[in-house]
């Protein structure tokens, strides 16, 4: 999805924010915000226009990351850039229950992508009026909580996630899924006689 949108929207750059403390997850169910940072690096290495930012992994305190004000600070330490907010059209039903929507809004225009079972023009106006943009993205079925859901049942994940993120997984522990099979050198067949 990022790949697409800094496509798409001709967009310098797109930021991968990892959340100190996500405020919508649980408590405990997250893995260490410099877990997730290095899993993010490594799924975008090479990946050009794409980076991460520890923007609210070095933030001050303990609670919760709140879009609105890391949205603000990037605006702040970039005066003039135009900021837009990737996010799927799920999540922007959702968004007047964030903190500070108006302060999201007046922060940064919104890169919505559609998503299934979700009327993400009539959302984008009635949500977001004269401040998201509509971006088509190839649908992939992968998702991190599925990817999750395999993980703690012991399921392979190979070609579900970048092999850089499987390996760090697989050194973690984290991952029950097999080495990959070594590629055989010698391709020729076997003649018979």
């Amino acid at each position: 999805m990022a790949s697409e949108v800094l496509w798409r929207l001709e967009l310098d750059v797109v930021r991968l924010v990892p959340a100190r403390v996500p405020p919508h997850k649980p408590p405990g169910g997250q893995s260490d915000g410099d877990r997730r940072a290095a899993w993010l690096e490594a799924a975008i290495a090479g990946a050009p226009g794409l980076e991460v930012s520890r923007i609210e992994l070095d933030r001050a305190g303990e609670g919760p990351s709140y879009t609105a004000d890391t949205l603000e600070e990037m605006g702040a330490a970039e005066p003039g850039a135009l900021l837009w907010f990737i996010l799927g059209a799920d999540q922007l039903a959702g968004l007047p229950g964030w903190r500070d929507p108006e302060r999201i809004l007046a922060a940064a225009r919104l890169a919505v992508v559609p998503r299934a079972g979700h009327d993400a023009p009539a959302l984008a106006e009635r949500i977001a009026p004269g401040r998201a943009d509509l971006v088509e993205v190839p649908e992939i079925g992968v998702s991190s909580s599925m990817i999750r859901e395999r993980i703690a049942r012991g399921l392979p994940i190979r070609f579900l996630v970048p092999a850089e993120v499987e390996k760090s997984l697989r050194r973690e522990g984290l991952v029950a899924s097999p080495e990959p099979v070594p590629e055989r050198k010698d391709h020729s067949r076997p003649r018979s006689s």
